[in-house]
C-alpha cells in the first residue's frame, strides 16, 4: 500500500468571509515539491472569487484520469514492443446531475492520440492497448463516473 500526499492550503487574507465574496484561490503542494495554483471553477463560483488561472478540482479530476490512463498505456505499449513517440489526450469531463440529483462528474471522455515510431498497431491492437490501460488505471478503478476512452487519429488531435 502506498500513500500519496498533497497539501491543500487556503488563506483568507483580509476578506470579510461571511459575505461569501472571499477568494477561492489556494495551492496544492505535492510531496515531490511541486506547487500548483488551485481555485474553484469560474463556472461554479463567479470571478473574482475564483481565479481562472488556477486548476479547479473538476479539471484535476479529468487530468488525473487522463494521466493515469496515459501512464498505463505507455507501460503496456512498451512491454508489447510498440515504440511511442508522442501521446496527447484532449480529455473532457461532463458535470451534470447524477442518479441522486447531485452535481457530479458524470462522464469523462478520454481522446488520446498516439504517434508511434516504426510499425504501428492495427486499430484492433490499439483499441486493445487502450482497453487494457483503462482496466489497469488506478484512478478509473476508483471512481463511479463513467469513463470513456475515444482514441483519436494523430492527424486530428
Amino acid at each position: 500500500m502506498a500513500e500519496h500526499v498533497c497539501t491543500v492550503e487556503w488563506l483568507r487574507g483580509d476578506a470579510a468571509y461571511t459575505d461569501h465574496r472571499y477568494s477561492r484561490r489556494h495551492t496544492w503542494q505535492f510531496d515531490g515539491g511541486q506547487q500548483v495554483l488551485g481555485s474553484s471553477s469560474p463556472h461554479v463560483v463567479p470571478l473574482p472569487m475564483s481565479d481562472a488561472a488556477g486548476v479547479d478540482p473538476e479539471e484535476a479530476f479529468v487530468a488525473s484520469l487522463s494521466s493515469c490512463h496515459m501512464l498505463w498505456f505507455l507501460d503496456i505499449a512498451a512491454r508489447a514492443g510498440w515504440v511511442v513517440n508522442h501521446y496527447r489526450d484532449a480529455a473532457v469531463g461532463l458535470m451534470a446531475r447524477n442518479a441522486h440529483g447531485k452535481q457530479a462528474m458524470t462522464r469523462v471522455t478520454l481522446r488520446p492520440a498516439v504517434q508511434f515510431a516504426g510499425p504501428e498497431p492495427t486499430p484492433a491492437e490499439l483499441a486493445a492497448l487502450h482497453h487494457r490501460a483503462h482496466d489497469e488505471c488506478f484512478i478509473a478503478n476508483s471512481v463511479q463516473s463513467e469513463v470513456r476512452c475515444e482514441p483519436q487519429p494523430w492527424a486530428q488531435a
